[in-house]
């Protein structure tokens, strides 16, 4: 084993040419690796720390790397020899210095954007909250449980006994109060027949998995083909503007996890045993899109967890039961959608700083790879080989 410090080159033998090559940070103050991780120390009055550390991860440095790699397919290694072989661009201390800085400028602003995208989101959520008259979560306590029963730790854990002894204060609002039950047509649960290893082709029917809707959006390409020797279940067919709702799972915050299908949905899909599909009917009290929505809210994710059955990290489930028990605040519909084009207009905010944040990223990174590797900088005369001793 080998110690390794803030500002050391380490690489993987075998992943370098994936990319697994880096510098120890600050925040690690000291490690230990195997003789599998070579281990150089770059000399400080040549070599700039960050300078270096965004040099190997540039596509020039890495394909360079790549070519170095000997051994038999799938495991090639980079031996250190190679590496000290390998050649970079090497402007002088202050020049690398400068264009570290020029990239870090370029990075805050990109980090600033996604922190913009981050508050519109949680500001059209919280918003959405407010106006259905959901009380504000209560902030956990900074400490530990010292009392707790075992069927609460059991189910629930830390964080939920926390919430439960914390509290919260009720929230009021000006619209009547309903059941789930009460404005939804069906709320149906699928099966589970022996389906084939692969999706559906076009034309054949399939069972939806579980990861089609634990995202939060709808992913239909997430689904096992049924063999041609079982009959289907038409009856459990996913259509355009049913809500999705997860039944069960080992991951807690992914019980009663929901989804809305859009105006369009594929074909032949079927849902599998551990998801819910909630439908309308013609002429619906709620919006499927509204529906979804609040079932995504704190105070129902609330309710979710009191209704949930099993324990962490054990299969736990919610039960159609539960579901149709769940309480929320019913607006007119016109006032429903208000609401959700009100929140849909924060998250396309979102959306596009996000867009923005990450087209400048790829910006910012192009114009360091362009710096370092100009072609004066790649010129012989003002190339060297990487200073470092393993």
């Amino acid at each position: 084993m080998f110690a390794v410090y803030p500002g050391d080159i380490v690489f993987s033998k075998i992943d370098a040419r994936s990319g697994a090559i880096g510098m120890l940070p600050a925040s690690i103050p000291k490690g230990v690796v195997t003789p599998e991780f070579p281990v150089f120390v770059a000399d400080p009055a040549k070599l700039d720390g960050g300078f270096v550390h965004r040099i190997l991860r540039t596509g020039g440095f890495l394909k360079a790397l790549r070519s170095k790699a000997t051994g038999t397919s799938g495991r090639k290694r980079i031996s250190p020899e190679a590496f000290l072989d390998l050649r970079i661009p090497f402007p002088d201390l202050a020049e690398q210095q400068a264009i570290v800085a020029a990239y870090d400028v370029a990075l805050k602003a990109v980090a600033d954007k996604e922190q913009a995208a981050e508050a519109a989101e949680a500001k059209a959520m919280s918003d959405f909250e407010a106006a259905l008259g959901f009380a504000l979560a209560t902030p956990l306590p900074d400490r530990p449980i010292f009392i707790a029963s075992f069927k609460d730790i059991d189910r629930w854990g830390h964080e939920s006994v926390l919430r439960r002894i914390s509290g919260s204060t009720p929230g009021t609002s000006s619209w009547p109060v309903v059941r789930l039950g009460e404005v939804v047509d069906d709320i149906a649960v699928g099966w589970s027949p022996k389906c084939l290893e692969r999706s559906a082709e076009a034309g054949e029917w399939a069972v939806l998995k579980l990861s089609a809707i634990t995202s939060g959006r709808f992913r239909p390409e997430e689904n096992k083909a049924l063999p041609a020797k079982i009959k289907p279940r038409p009856d459990l067919e996913v259509k355009a503007g049913d809500v999705l709702i997860t039944r069960g799972s080992g991951v807690t915050r992914l019980v009663g996890s929901t989804t809305l299908v859009g105006d369009s949905a594929p074909a032949k899909l079927m849902i599998c045993d551990l998801i819910f599909r909630v439908a309308f009917g013609d002429q619906p009290r709620a919006l499927p899109a509204y529906v979804a929505e609040v079932l995504r809210t704190s105070d129902l994710r609330r309710q979710i967890e009191d209704r949930r059955t099993g324990a962490a990290p054990m299969m736990q489930k919610i039960t159609k039961s539960g579901l149709n028990s769940l309480t929320f605040p019913l607006p007119p519909i016109a006032d429903q959608r208000t609401l959700i084009a009100s929140l849909n207009a924060g998250r396309a905010e979102a959306s596009r700083l996000r867009t923005e944040a990450a087209a400048a990223r790829v910006h910012a990174w192009n114009v360091f790879e362009t710096a370092v590797y100009a072609a004066d900088a790649l010129a012989p005369a003002a190339a060297r080989e990487l200073e470092s001793a393993e």
